[in-house]
């Protein structure tokens, strides 16, 4: 399905790192901290597979939650340590209250944390907001940078086959595209409509910027309208 009638159709993809990061902050950034609130309080169930992820892990797992939104994915396994970020400084402000988290304001293409660090990591409904391909494995490469040689990470991004949702994408849809979000106000004056830049994964492909990221797929899958992903470090030579 193509964008809705009132949504501008989105630009070629940026042309270099500084007009992509640009388009991202009209497109990306500045909407999600103008919908914060209401974005928020949509989002409050942990979805299956990311809280099976989280409660298989060993307790006393050191872990990160990269793009966290409000934070919902925290509490879900309280054996864990959860070092949260999001881009948005009122996304990070929400979970800090709502949560009680550790929560940093960072970049996922710039992420705040040393190196073989952590057990796991999380990266949910994120790396589709990256509008080149280029910026995308940069985003893997990074998680994979932070994993400790034994971690996990769990990556979920919107999927092009999306046929039998509301959306209706298919094979044939663009991939890059401007989604309405709707705020309504519930009295005086109209609604608020932003438009958030997605790129829609085609079957397989976020498995190939795993690798192209250096990182070896370990399971993966499609789970409400998303493709998802494990992966971890490639096997150590020696072990095999």
């Amino acid at each position: 399905m193509p964008s809705s009638p009132s949504s501008p159709p989105p630009p070629p993809p940026p042309s270099s790192a500084s007009a992509s990061a640009s388009y991202e902050q009209t497109h990306v950034h500045a909407v999600y901290e103008a919908i914060a609130p209401h974005f928020s309080a949509t989002r409050h169930k942990p979805w299956p597979l990311v809280q099976r992820f989280l409660t298989a892990l060993p307790p006393g797992s050191i872990g990160l939650d990269v793009g966290c939104g409000n934070g919902k994915y925290v509490p879900v396994n309280p054996a864990l340590h959860v070092l949260a970020c999001d881009r948005s400084p009122s996304l990070a402000r929400l979970a800090r209250a709502e949560r009680a988290a550790e929560v940093l304001t960072a970049e996922c293409l710039a992420l705040p944390y040393r190196p073989a660090s952590v057990d796991f990591a999380i990266c949910i409904a994120v790396v589709h907001h990256l509008s080149t391909r280029a910026r995308r494995r940069a985003a893997l490469a990074q998680i994979l940078r932070c994993l400790a040689p034994h971690g996990r990470a769990l990556v979920y991004a919107w999927a092009l086959e999306q046929r039998s949702s509301r959306r209706g994408w298919d094979e044939s849809s663009r991939q890059d595209t401007l989604v309405p979000w709707v705020t309504r106000r519930g009295g005086p004056g109209p609604d608020e409509t932003h438009h958030r830049y997605y790129h829609l994964f085609r079957e397989g492909e976020l498995e190939e910027d795993v690798v192209a990221a250096g990182g070896h797929v370990r399971d993966g899958g499609y789970e409400r309208d998303n493709w998802w992903v494990v992966f971890g470090h490639p096997p150590s030579r020696d072990k095999e």
